[in-house]
């Protein structure tokens, strides 16, 4: 295909032909294009392309899509005949392609560009790297795919130009300073760091280019800016890089004044392919996997590659096959395989890839850092220490990381590969990921929808071909069969290779009655296949699928009554195809349909047996591999060792632990508490151990709800040991932060309270940390409920933990007070402050759940005062660590604030959709006292707050508990301000006063919308004294969750009703303000109206008596 148009979209979207250019027509269709762009030529599904253009689909969006595409076809190819299909913009299946050649769109030519460069600068050729990169930075007119910013689908590619971009900025300044001209470069070099201040690379250029340019003196300030921005805004110290630039300045290290020289990429020749490893009838799939290893090496840059179909399909052959070529071609290659059964630890395929990677010795693994004070903090750092361990290996040699049969892997395996492919990893490394799409999890599904934004090469494989599959049968029996046996196998296989090869071999042994005989299905094949082998070899594969896919012979030694023709057996297994061989003694499942068959063929009894044999031998000659014995005496049912099941499992807990593996922990605990309660032990302590084990990682995984309960339990246990130390142990032992003033339980809070505060008095003297700690607890406990005792207990906690300079202790303890923050209205400015200490004290100290919680708080704060420049800013910060972090209840509150910021402004229909998909994400978070009514109540208050925008008459029977504040036809610019519509002893609404809590001001002030309706003076009078110290504020929008309108025009509805015009004004007036700066232009007009309103009222309202 060829064709004269070309795209720009390094700044706003431009296409243009000889012509001149290309009118891409309105908004939408401009969007269709840069999405089709960002796709590289692939396929991008319809409903995915609906998804990115519309927030919510319109009931017409597919008309509407392909409208965009007829349109745009006419202007991209208007020299196109009629009814000929087009070339350029083409329908694929169900979905779309732009078939654009790679240099007719300017981001692929300054891809190109700067690999280019980067070979240049690698053979010394500085002059020539720096006239195309020159030229190729001339390209840009702004920021890349300017217009499409905020649309998710175009992030990763904005974010991988923005890198490439950077990368040939850092590559002209090597260029200029290999030409002896480093003094031009410093000032590109400042500049970018201006907008990237936290990138470790261009501060070491720069320090390196100031020192070649004879400025020593500025080379060492640059890089005491690095260590104090990196410091004071990360809270990390800066890197090996930085630190050995500073060390080599200081020295004058003779290496700094040359360019060192290019690295050598490793060529390996290929090793000749064995007939019968060939692959067969892949061609397809091969193509696409070496398509995206060419643009991972050309691009440098990360790329995915998702390799998915049935069991027994061929997905490791293909990839075994393909990433042996790499290999042969000089990238490393690092497989980590999903093990298909418990008791190995948690991530194990990613420690097989770095143990792999480690043995090339180019640079150290990193290692966890167990001393940290913030599990997720901590898994972050792990992860993107991770990262940049890649990076630092790929920028010599690319690699290959293969993640096999994903559809097994723990929750820590699916964190990481997540991590890997949302963080952008500037270096050439392909991630190739293979499972069964019939075993799909939730969190595989998860992790799947975050990687399709990276638009990654997606490999289904379907059956063979008839004729592929007669020339498969062919070369397994080294002979050629005839087409119609060829045809019954694919007929009887559906061209599945596990299925061929199970049924070829079955034909070598009974021939044609063989096949015919035998039931389709692969367990009928393997157990029939199994029934023809010598007993020995039976015996042994039973036994060793207990032990897993990899055979360990050491351990089916002790499980065998004739060890001396174990290896006989697995040497006629092999030859069988029952097992491979992988080097000497050592032996794997072909296929982990094989080991499935078989262990599931075994007796419950049986299978109990072997796995206590198999443990017996572990503990005596492995005793470290302490995952692997839990998950044997577990299996083993044995009441005589369940005690070793407590043991090791608990071990394998903390291991986890030690390793941020949350997940993987909570497992070993649940085990440990399970077979504890079978063993007759009956130890109070341990089981107060286990736990509070369990509690402990369940609040770090999320599962809120089943860790209170856990508690509840050891609080129960704990009493009757009558020991003041443990028992405040038990109760502090939940300090997770939290953002909701209401408690779920309060009849258990209430008793956690009590507790605490009886176990004070007789704690020992010198525990003065575990003092404020449940000082902090009693406050968080009793939340708003608290009154004066929350209070007092949350400021002696906070004081102790500021004598104590313990950094989480006070961070606790600010959490505790915060949540002591509603004893009235207007304090919002006080919570202000308490968020602001909490990101400053979180972020220095890497507390990174504190820091989310504070930067919650500020949005909740600057909503409610109408400052919704500093909410979104702190929505941004806080939504990026939400991803970086993996914490998905970010995610939920940040959408409802989103839905109330539509609200403010105006935009009711929108806001009544994003409060629908809000609270739609709410259920199962365990978010206590959010879920119940909510919706309704931000519905009822959105349309309650805006003119014209009549609550519906039932809109309170969704509304839960607020149902008793939404009353329907009080809107408020329907309220008649006539004394004798509203005369005292008209008919009164009883209406509750509001709970003290964020959604306080919310309540009250639809409180008085009753109490003004119904003519209720005194309450009218007491609900303008609680309501005028939040006047600045707007009603509701503290929550983070709805909000109403501005406080000062409910008190100006007051002062009206109450007869005071003159504060009527000034209560208008002070609403407009707040008005105008939330930007809510009907907020505003309605404060001008009641102003209007007093200048031309003709009957001046009665005095209040």
């Amino acid at each position: 295909m060829t064709s004269s148009i070309r795209f720009g979209v390094l700044g706003p979207l431009v296409a243009e032909e000889e012509r001149g250019p290309v009118d891409l027509k309105g908004p939408r269709h401009r969007a269709v294009v840069a999405r089709l762009l960002v796709a590289k030529g692939r396929v991008v599904p319809r409903d995915l392309l609906i998804d990115d253009l519309w927030e919510t689909p319109p009931s017409g969006a597919v008309g509407a899509v392909q409208t965009f595409i007829a349109t745009l076809r006419r202007s991209l190819e208007p020299d196109r005949p009629p009814r000929t299909p087009a070339r350029l913009l083409v329908t694929v299946a169900s979905g779309y392609a732009l078939r654009a050649e790679p240099d007719a769109v300017d981001a692929g030519r300054f891809e190109s560009e700067v690999a280019r460069s980067r070979e240049l600068l690698e053979h010394h050729r500085a002059a020539a790297a720096l006239d195309r990169l020159d030229t190729a930075l001339g390209w840009w007119r702004g920021p890349a795919y300017s217009e499409f910013a905020d649309a998710g689908w175009a992030r990763e590619a904005i974010a991988n130009l923005d890198e490439l971009r950077l990368l040939a900025v850092e590559q002209r300044a090597e260029a200029l300073s290999a030409l002896g001209r480093a003094a031009e470069a410093v000032p590109s070099l400042e500049a970018e760091l201006a907008q990237q201040p936290w990138r470790e690379s261009s501060w070491r250029l720069l320090a390196l280019t100031l020192y070649r340019a004879g400025r020593q003196g500025d080379a060492l300030g640059v890089l005491r800016r690095a260590r104090r921005l990196l410091v004071e805004d990360l809270g990390v110290d800066p890197g090996p890089a930085l630190r050995q630039i500073e060390s080599d300045i200081l020295a004058h290290a003779p290496h700094l004044s040359t360019v060192p020289a290019p690295a050598v990429v490793r060529i390996v020749e290929p090793a000749p392919a064995s007939p019968d490893s060939e692959l067969i009838g892949r061609g397809t799939e091969t193509g696409a996997l070496t398509a995206e290893s060419t643009a991972v090496h050309t691009k440098r840059q990360r790329g995915v590659a998702l390799v998915s179909g049935e069991a027994g399909a061929g997905k490791t052959a293909l990839v075994e096959s393909f990433t042996e070529r790499l290999g042969a071609e000089g990238w490393i290659v690092a497989w980590g395989r999903n093990p298909d059964h418990e008791g190995v630890p948690a991530a194990w395929p990613w420690h097989r890839i770095l143990d792999t990677l480690a043995a090339t010795g180019t640079t150290p693994v990193p290692a966890p850092l167990i001393d940290t004070a913030d599990p997720k903090a901590a898994r972050f750092r792990w992860h993107r220490a991770i990262g940049d361990f890649l990076v630092r290996i790929a920028q010599d040699t690319p690699l290959a990381l293969v993640l096999d049969d994903l559809h097994w892997a723990d929750t820590e395996t699916l964190a990481l590969l997540a991590a890997m492919v949302t963080e952008p990893l500037p270096a050439p490394i392909l991630l190739i990921a293979t499972y069964r799409t019939t075993e799909v999890s939730g969190e595989l599904t998860e992790l799947l929808g975050r990687v399709a934004r990276t638009e990654p090469a997606r490999i289904y494989l379907t059956g063979l071909a008839a004729e592929e599959v007669s020339e498969l049968v062919n070369r397994l029996l080294r002979r050629t069969v005839d087409a119609a046996t060829a045809g019954t196998i694919h007929r009887r296989s559906g061209g599945n290779p596990f299925f061929v090869r199970e049924l070829a071999r079955l034909l070598d042994t009974e021939g044609l009655e063989g096949l015919s005989a035998v039931p389709w299905g692969v367990r009928a094949v393997v157990q029939h296949r199994m029934g023809s082998a010598p007993e020995a070899v039976r015996t042994l594969l039973r036994h060793a699928s207990v032990l897993g896919s990899d055979l360990d012979l050491d351990l089916l030694r002790a499980m065998s009554a004739d060890a001396d023709l174990l290896l006989d057996a697995a040497e006629d297994a092999a030859r069988r195809g029952f097992l491979v061989e992988l080097g000497p003694g050592r032996f794997r499942f072909a296929h982990s349909l094989v080991r499935d068959t078989v262990y599931e063929d075994i007796s419950r009894s049986r299978r109990a047996h072997w796995h206590g044999i198999a443990a017996a031998a572990i503990e005596r000659a492995r005793p470290i591999e302490v995952e692997a014995l839990a998950e044997h005496f577990r299996l083993a049912e044995n009441p005589a060792t369940v005690d070793r099941v407590v043991h090791y499992a608990r071990l394998a807990a903390e291991n986890a632990e030690s390793r941020y593996e949350s997940h993987r922990a909570a497992w070993f605990w649940r085990t440990a508490l399970t077979a504890y309660e079978q063993s007759p032990a009956g130890d109070v302590r341990l089981r107060l151990a286990l736990s509070m084990g369990l509690v402990r990682t369940l609040a770090v995984t999320g599962d809120l709800a089943e860790a209170r309960r856990y508690r509840a339990e050891a609080i129960t246990l704990v009493e009757d040991l009558n020991d003041p130390e443990a028992i405040a142990e038990v109760i502090v032992s939940f300090d997770v932060p939290a953002i909701w003033p209401d408690n779920d339980d309060p009849a258990l809070a209430a008793r956690i309270a009590t507790i605490a505060q009886e176990t004070l008095p007789v704690l020992p003297s010198g525990r003065t940390a575990l003092r404020a700690r449940l000082l902090a607890t009693i406050a968080v406990e009793l939340r708003s409920a608290g009154g004066a005792r929350g209070r007092q207990a949350a400021c002696e906690a906070e004081e102790l933990a500021r004598e104590l300079g313990d950094p989480a202790l006070l961070a606790f303890a600010l959490n505790a007070r915060f949540l002591q923050s509603f004893e009235r209205a207007g304090l919002a400015p006080s919570r202000v402050r308490i968020g602001r200490e909490l990101v400053e004290v979180a972020r220095a100290n890497g507390l990174v759940s504190y820091e989310v919680l504070g930067h919650l708080v500020l949005i909740q704060a600057h909503a409610a005062l109408a400052d919704l420049v500093a909410a979104d800013r702190h929505t941004e910060i806080v939504d990026r660590l939400g991803v970086d972090y993996q914490i998905p209840l970010v995610g939920v509150f940040t959408d409802w604030y989103r839905a109330l910021r539509c609200t403010i402004q105006d935009a009711v229909p929108d806001a009544i959709v994003r409060y629908r998909a809000a609270a739609a994400r709410l259920v199962g978070t365990g978010m206590a006292g959010l879920d119940e009514g909510i919706l309704g109540f931000a519905l009822y208050c959105t349309q309650f707050a805006h003119a014209g925008a009549e609550p519906r008459t039932d809109a309170a029977c969704d509304c839960g508990p607020y149902r008793p504040w939404c009353r329907p036809a009080l809107q408020p610019d329907a309220y008649q301000r006539n004394a004798a519509t509203r005369a005292d002893g008209a008919a009164r609404v009883a209406v509750p006063d509001s709970p003290r809590d964020l959604l306080f001001e919310a309540r009250t002030c639809l409180q008085a919308m009753h109490a003004i309706a119904s003519g209720d003076r005194p309450t009218m009078q007491r609900l303008a004294t609680e309501l005028a110290p939040a006047a600045e504020e707007l009603a509701g929008a503290g929550s983070g969750l709805l909000t109403l309108r501005p406080v000062a025009w409910y008190l100006g509805e007051l002062a009206i009703a109450l007869g005071r015009p003159a504060e009527a004004e000034q209560h208008y007036r002070h609403a407009l303000t707040v008005a105008e700066r939330a930007g809510s232009a009907s907020w505003a007009t309605a404060a001008r109206d009641a102003l209007s309103s007093l200048d031309h009222s003709a009957d001046a309202p009665g005095r209040d008596d």
